[in-house]
């Protein structure tokens, strides 16, 4: 009964954690980004459209997690701006590429210049994940913890909370 009471406390400190977090960006008006999903189009009259990017929701960028307005956490995917994507040159297939995802999020529903997230998941918050400590949140050591670094082990993670508040800080902070 204990490592129920045990879960409830870390779930409920957690979403307490991401509630705050989102009231203290939104009252500071924080900048946000667009969260998309690559969608690919049907032919029309058998003529092939190239893919597009759909909006799914606007998050705010911290650090190494993507955060939206209802306390969802999100890995950071592939990012591009909805510019016009200019011409194609064929001499590089990764500026190609590149091209053609700035193409699909110009043609998508964003304002010119946004900047687009997709390829984005979702992280699970549950009590299972958590505990695995194998995740981009996690309990170590029974601290909620991010891995704000690919390093392995201990040094890889930091403690959620003091990292969620200097992001915010300085996602709201005056330009200098």
């Amino acid at each position: 009964m204990e490592g129920r009471a045990d879960d409830d406390t870390i779930t409920a400190e957690l979403g307490r954690l991401l509630e705050s977090t989102v009231r203290r960006l939104e009252a500071d008006g924080a900048r946000t980004e667009a969260l998309a999903s690559y969608q690919s189009r049907r032919p029309i009259l058998g003529v092939r459209r190239s893919p597009v990017m759909v909006p799914v929701d606007r998050v705010w960028r911290l650090g190494v997690l993507l955060l939206d307005a209802r306390g969802r956490l999100f890995t950071i995917g592939s990012v591009t701006r909805a510019v016009e994507p200019g011409r194609a040159t064929h001499q590089n297939p990764r500026a190609e590429e590149r091209r053609d995802h700035r193409r699909a999020a110009y043609q998508g529903k964003f304002a010119e210049g946004d900047t687009v997230n997709w390829d984005a998941q979702e992280v699970e918050l549950d009590e299972a994940a958590l505990r695995a400590g194998d995740g981009v949140v996690a309990l170590r050591d029974g601290v909620l913890s991010v891995r704000w670094s690919k390093q392995a082990g201990p040094d890889g993670y930091t403690a959620l909370a003091p990292y969620l508040d200097e992001r915010a800080a300085l996602l709201t902070a005056p330009l200098p």
